[in-house]
C-alpha cells in the first residue's frame, strides 16, 4: 500500500467484456484506498455509477447493443478494420480532448488498447501511464503466434515457427500503414514526436504494460514489451443480479444443463445461434440454458430447455456440464475458471485465437460459425461430454485458476509504479 490515496484515471472503450476488467480494477483500486475515475462511452455512465464509481464520458458515443452496428463489427474478416477505421480513429481528437481534460490533476492514466487517443494524453500532459491488455492476441508475438480472424483457416502457421510469423506480423504492419493517418497527424499538430505504429507498438506503455490474462492461457514471451506484469484473468460479474429464481429452480429440477451463450457482443447478432442450440441439446437428449439477451428464441422450447437474457458466468457456468460460447476473453475466461469443458464458435477479433488455445489446452474444441448448425453443433458436444479428457484438462486448469488474484496483482503493479515510477 502507497502512502497516498493516488488519483486514477481508467479509460476504456467497446464492449461489456473490455468495461468489466476495467471495473474490476477501479473496485480493487478503490478497496486500496485510491480514487478511481472510470472514463468510457456514454451508454456506461448508469452501469458505473451504480457501484458508486465516479464516471466521466469519452467519445466516440456509439451504442454496443445496435444490432447493426454489430453486425459490421462483428464481420471476421472486414469487422476490425471498420471497429478502427470507422468508429475509433475518425473520433481522435474528440477522444484526446475528453481524455485530456479528465486527467488533468489525476496521478495515473489506465488505458484499454483501443483508446489510441492515450498515449497522446500521457505525452502531452507528461504523465506516466498504463496499457491494459486483456488477451494474447493483442501482443501479436512472432513467438506466441495468433490465430488471426482475418483468415482463421491459416491457423496451422501457428507452428510455422516464430521467424516466418515475424515476416507475416512486418507484411501486417505495412498493410495497416495507411490506418494511422489520424493518428500521425493529431501528433503533428499536438506538437509531438512522430511516435510509432498504434497497433504494434505505441498501445504499449513504456511505463507499464498489464497482461490481464492467465498464464494457463498465454506465458510471456521475448518480444513482449519489457515492462509487462502478467497478473492473471481480472474477473467481473459479482456487481450484477444473481440467478433468478426460474433459473435457480431450473438447475435445481435435473441433471447439469448445457449453458449456451454468445457474451455481451456477439448477442446482438445470434444468426440463429440459439434456435440451432436448442435442436443440438434435443438431439442429444440433454438439459440446455440459453443465455440470449434481448433475443427471444423463434421456436416452441421443450421443458427441457429455458431461456433468460442474462446469468452471472461465475454462477451458472460451474453448474453447467459443458458450455458453448463465442470465446471473448472474458467468457473464456469464466468457462475456464469453472473447470467445465467449452465449445467455442468464434465470431470475430481476439475468439478464434482464443479458442484455438482453449483447445491446445485440451479443455474444449471450436466450430466455425459457417458451420454451426444443429447436427454439427450435437456431435462436437457429443464429444465434449462423453470423452473424460476435456472435463479432467478442464477441471485441473480451474484449479490452478483459483488460486490467481489477478485484480490484486494489477494493483501491487501499479502502487509500484506510483512510488518508485
Amino acid at each position: 500500500m502507497i502512502g497516498r490515496s493516488a488519483r486514477i484515471v481508467l479509460a476504456t472503450i467497446g464492449s461489456l467484456g473490455d468495461l468489466h476488467p476495467c471495473l474490476a480494477l477501479a473496485l480493487a483500486l478503490r478497496e486500496r484506498g485510491h480514487i478511481p475515475v472510470v472514463a468510457s462511452t456514454e451508454v456506461y455512465r448508469a452501469k458505473v455509477g451504480g457501484l458508486g464509481l465516479e464516471f466521466r464520458p469519452i467519445r466516440p458515443d456509439f451504442d454496443s447493443e445496435d444490432s447493426d452496428l454489430i453486425r459490421k463489427v462483428m464481420d471476421m474478416r472486414r469487422g476490425p478494420e471498420f471497429l478502427l477505421r470507422g468508429l475509433i480513429l475518425p473520433a481522435l481528437r474528440d477522444t484526446f480532448e475528453d481524455l485530456a481534460a479528465i486527467c488533468e490533476g489525476a496521478d495515473l492514466l489506465i488505458a484499454g488498447e483501443i483508446v489510441f487517443a492515450a498515449p497522446l494524453v500521457a505525452e502531452k500532459l507528461r504523465m506516466p501511464w498504463v496499457s491494459a491488455i486483456l488477451s494474447p492476441f493483442s501482443f501479436l508475438s512472432a513467438h506466441d503466434p495468433v490465430v488471426s480472424p482475418l483468415a482463421p483457416s491459416l491457423g496451422f502457421l501457428t507452428s510455422a515457427g516464430w521467424l516466418v510469423n515475424r515476416a507475416i506480423l512486418q507484411s501486417a504492419r505495412i498493410g495497416t500503414l495507411p490506418w494511422w493517418a489520424p493518428v500521425r497527424r493529431l501528433r503533428r499538430e499536438l506538437g509531438l514526436g512522430a511516435g510509432r505504429n498504434p497497433l504494434f507498438h505505441d498501445k504499449f506503455s513504456d511505463d507499464l504494460t498489464l497482461a490481464m490474462f492467465s498464464p494457463e492461457l498465454a506465458r510471456p514471451q521475448p518480444d513482449w514489451p519489457a515492462k509487462t506484469v502478467q497478473t492473471g484473468f481480472v474477473y467481473y460479474d459479482s456487481g450484477e443480479a444473481g440467478l433468478a429464481p426460474e433459473i435457480v429452480a431450473f438447475l435445481e429440477a435435473g441433471e447439469a444443463p448445457i449453458v449456451f451463450t454468445l457474451g455481451s457482443t456477439a448477442v446482438h447478432d445470434p444468426r440463429g445461434f440459439f434456435e440451432a442450440s436448442a435442436e443440438a441439446a434435443g438431439i442429444l437428449g440433454r438439459r440446455a440454458v440459453l443465455l440470449t439477451g434481448d433475443n427471444a428464441p423463434r421456436m416452441r422450447l421443450s421443458p427441457d430447455v429455458i431461456a433468460a437474457p442474462y446469468a452471472p458466468f461465475s454462477e451458472i457456468f460451474p453448474r453447467a456440464a459443458a458450455i458453448v460460447h463465442q470465446g471473448g476473453v472474458g467468457t473464456t475466461a469464466q468457462a475456464l475458471r469453472s473447470g467445465r469443458p467449452s465449445l467455442i464458435m468464434p465470431c470475430g477479433f481476439d475468439q478464434p485465437d482464443n479458442g484455438a488455445r482453449v483447445r491446445r489446452l485440451g479443455a474444449g474444441s471450436t466450430i466455425s460459425r459457417k458451420r454451426y448448425g444443429a447436427k454439427t453443433a450435437a456431435r462436437a458436444l457429443d464429444r465434449l461430454l462423453t470423452l473424460p479428457g476435456y472435463t479432467s484438462n478442464a477441471e485441473r486448469i480451474a484449479h490452478r485458476l483459483r488460486s490467481e488474484d489477478g485484480a490484486g496483482a494489477a494493483c501491487e503493479a501499479i502502487e509500484r509504479l506510483l512510488v518508485f515510477g
